[in-house]
Parts: C-alpha cells; sequence; structure tokens
C-alpha cells in the first residue's frame, strides 16, 4: 500500500522531503482513504472518509505512554520479567515488529536500548515523529541513545543485524470476531498494517539472532508461534508472553 502525506502550510518542507526519502512516501493535495497528515505539530495517520474514527499519532512525551512510564509496574510489568529486565538493566532488545511503538519504549523507559524494526511505511514515519517530538522534551532526553528506528521488513533485520540479547516479537495477530476489536485505534491499525501472515517464518532467525532470549506477545487465546512450545510463559492482563531461552540473562 502506498502512503501520501498531504500537504500543508504548516509542514516544514525541507522535513516533508525528509519523510519522503526515507519511508518513500508522496506529497499530495488532496488525499483519499488512509494517509498522512501535520496536525499540531505532529505527523498523524487519519482516514479522509471516517473523520470519527480519530487521528493515529506516536506519542512518547503525553497520553497513554507518559502515564505507563510514571506509573506503570516498571520492572514487575510481565513484559519486563519476559524480557528480564528484572535481572539486567542494559538490555539490548530487537523488536522485530515495532508496531507504534508502545512496548520498546516501556523497555527503553527502563533501561534497554531498543532497535524498533516497522516495515509499513506510514508506521515507521508516525515512529520516526515520535522519537523526534520526544527528544525533544527534557524528561526524555534518553530517547536517541535508547530507541533507534529501521524501516525494513522483521526478516531483512533478523538476518542483518548485529546480535542482540533479546528479540521481542509482537506479530498482528487475525482476531477470532469483530467483538476482539475494542478499540477504534486498534481496528484502524489492522487495516493499515494488515495480519502478520508470515510471523511462523520468524521464530528460527530470532533464535539464531537473539544471545539470550526471544519473547513473542500473543493473545491468550492464540497458539505458540509456529507451533514451537516456549521455554516459559509470562502471564500478562490481556496477553502472554512466550519465552524461548538460549542462555541465562
Amino acid at each position: 500500500m502506498a502512503f501520501s502525506i498531504l500537504q500543508s502550510l504548516e509542514l516544514d518542507r525541507s522535513y516533508a522531503d525528509s519523510l519522503k526519502q526515507q519511508f518513500g512516501l508522496t506529497l499530495t493535495e488532496n488525499a483519499n482513504g488512509w494517509h498522512l497528515a501535520w496536525q499540531h505539530g505532529a505527523l498523524v495517520l487519519r482516514h479522509s472518509e471516517l473523520p470519527k474514527q480519530g487521528d493515529i499519532v506516536v506519542d512518547f512525551a503525553g497520553g497513554a505512554a507518559s502515564y505507563r512510564r510514571q506509573h506503570g509496574g516498571g520492572k514487575s510489568e510481565a513484559i519486563a520479567k519476559a524480557c528480564g529486565l528484572q535481572k539486567k538493566r542494559d538490555v539490548t532488545v530487537l523488536d522485530a515488529t515495532a508496531g507504534l511503538g508502545r512496548d520498546a519504549f516501556v523497555l527503553a523507559s527502563l533501561g534497554a536500548s531498543v532497535t524498533l524494526v516497522e516495515r509499513n511505511p506510514a508506521v515507521a514515519a508516525l515512529l520516526y515523529d515520535g522519537l523526534r517530538r520526544g527528544a525533544q522534551t527534557a524528561e526524555l532526553s534518553w530517547l536517541p541513545e535508547r530507541m533507534q528506528l529501521l524501516h525494513c521488513s522483521a526478516l531483512q533485520a533478523l538476518t542483518t543485524h548485529a546480535a542482540v540479547d533479546v528479540v521481542y516479537l509482537d506479530p498482528m495477530f487475525p482476531p477470532r470476531d469483530k467483538t476482539a476489536l475494542v478499540k477504534k485505534e486498534m481496528r484502524a491499525f489492522h487495516d493499515v498494517v494488515g495480519s502478520d501472515i508470515d510471523a511462523d517464518a520468524l521464530l528460527v532467525p530470532a533464535l539464531q539472532l537473539a544471545q539470550k532470549r526471544v519473547v513473542v506477545k500473543r493473545p491468550g487465546y492464540a497458539e505458540y508461534l509456529a507451533g514451537v512450545k516456549p521455554t516459559m510463559e509470562v502471564g500478562g492482563k490481556n496477553n502472554r508472553f512466550d519465552v524461548y531461552i538460549n542462555a541465562a540473562m
């Protein structure tokens, strides 16, 4: 799917050109369907025919991300336990299916150095802009050191990236039915990104790259990735984390 950026007087042309070059986007005066736009100093994803949908934006400095950083469970969170952050602080993580970067941000806020991999050009552009704005805030000045973005496929990253302690996988899982898509944002995200039908093929290269462990986030009802039983499972509020251990942290 090709994506465009809606022209705006507030959007700096040099920045727009940079986004176009990095993520293969086009600049347009009339956007149809899903497209990127400039709103209140941030890049957003919206649909021209779904005004009630609301904009999708990556905001690490405010909203739910900020609240979770300040008031979440910290190292007692299930994702932190699954990735071994309660044992070691300076963990290197490759998040091969970064999405909107929320899990990566939690890990980075706890001290991990995370490489975010996103193949969808619109979502990668949202992440890029979110990282840019976040780094401009005093409380998130550490972002450039702990969060780096790669715009490529997960498989490409897993087969070319330098070794890391942890590979984190959160493939887009097909919902069981319409009732599973509760949040508008997730409905939209699924529409834009689609299901990761090649997710099973990621486990073997992930296990080859990870020095310590591979962590796979799954809905509670989902089968194991590639049908391979993990070393252990860590239960979350709405999901579980399947952990495949190569070596002790």
